[in-house]
């Protein structure tokens, strides 16, 4: 769990960089030219990322990497930019942040990943959470508006879940550049025909597209994709909630925005909303509840006990409730025909593709040629 905390703590990085975008760019960036920033912010720093990882795809990679960077990058930020066009932000805020919702689906139907009950009613009180920090009086539905939104929200979803499901040959970050280059070299000529010729550009906007381009973009995605490879799509999509709490922190501590009771509630229902639906706490909550209610009928000589992997203390736990399941007698027997087995570390989260395992048991070393899907089937 610790590990898990700690990649999840790290995917954070990702929606604060993200909120914080909105502070720089109202700020420091030229106005009315969302096209061209988005570009600035995925071309050349996708190159500038090739550069020093000089290694272009091959094979099936090139109409990948295309995909990737048109539904992480180019489609989703021309969708963005029509949406932030046709609806107040507020309302556009409030429905991208279905996202987690849409991802959890998506990742039930293209990697089989099921959505648990946990994580879909964190990712609602989250999204209303939103609309309280947010959402103002004056909102308005645009039809288009609300198709951009959704749009948004749906590219972006297959985009993560298909990063989740495709496992490129080479490091995070080269995987990253193409990503960014595809959806850079997909948003200049869409920027070039709507916005015109590229704006002059002063110290503050160098320094905001500085910024955006090495924090907001080229570290907040390698954090967020290397948070998709490792941990359920549904636990990493949550934080991503984080991204209105971020530019509504920002703007209240230095634009002077204002913050009232229901900004303050909006935020604890995200921030609750986002712990409520981690799979580790749902977890150590159900255990918690099955060992007391099972501690009085259960001895070490009990059949149905069987050794299992604690999640956060060295204790003896059921193999369904530490997300393992079958025959699992001579990790039972091991240590001199011990039954009682008190696991002293915790599973890492392994990519999809990764089925052996090694748990370190007291001293010894054993490995398991099978492990439970996050969905916890075996």
């Amino acid at each position: 769990m610790e590990t898990n905390w700690r990649v999840l703590g790290l995917s954070a990085l990702a929606p604060v960089a993200w909120g914080s975008g909105y502070y720089v760019t109202e700020t420091f960036l030229p106005p009315d030219r969302p096209l061209f920033g988005a570009m600035v912010r995925a071309l050349p720093f996708g190159l500038l990322l090739l550069a020093f990882r000089p290694r272009l795809p091959t094979g099936i990679w090139w109409w990948r990497s295309l995909v990737l960077g048109t539904l992480n990058i180019g489609a989703f930020f021309v969708l963005i930019f029509i949406a932030a066009y046709r609806l107040p932000g507020g309302t556009a805020a409030t429905l991208t942040a279905t996202a987690p919702i849409m991802v959890m689906l998506v990742a039930w139907a293209l990697i089989g990943e099921r959505p648990r009950a946990a994580s879909l009613a964190g990712a609602a009180v989250g999204a209303a959470g939103v609309a309280l920090l947010v959402l103002r009086a004056d909102f308005t539905v645009d039809p288009v508006g609300v198709a951009a939104s959704f749009g948004a929200v749906a590219m972006s979803s297959v985009g993560f879940v298909l990063v989740k499901r495709w496992q490129p040959p080479v490091d995070l970050l080269t995987f990253t550049a193409w990503q960014l280059v595809a959806g850079g070299l997909v948003l200049l000529p869409v920027a070039l025909v709507v916005e015109g010729t590229p704006p002059a550009l002063g110290v503050g906007a160098i320094g905001g597209f500085l910024y955006l381009g090495l924090v907001g973009t080229v570290m907040a995605y390698v954090v967020w994709f290397r948070g998709l490879r490792r941990l359920p799509a549904g636990a990493v999509s949550l934080v991503g909630l984080l991204n209105p709490v971020s530019g509504t922190v920002l703007g209240v501590a230095l634009a002077g925005e204002s913050f009232g009771g229901s900004q303050a509630l909006g935020l604890l229902l995200v921030l609750a909303g986002i712990l409520a639906g981690q799979p580790a706490v749902a977890d150590r909550l159900r255990r918690r509840r099955t060992t007391l209610a099972s501690a009085g009928d259960l001895h070490a000589d009990d059949p149905r006990l069987e050794a299992g992997v604690g999640v956060d203390d060295p204790e003896l736990v059921h193999p369904g409730l530490a997300g393992l399941h079958g025959d699992l007698e001579a990790l039972a027997a091991h240590r001199a025909g011990r039954r009682e087995v008190h696991p002293l570390a915790v599973l890492e989260p392994l990519d999809g593709q990764d089925r052996p395992l090694a748990l370190r048991v007291d001293a010894g070393e054993l490995e398991l040629l099978h492990r439970a899907d996050r969905d916890g089937r075996g």
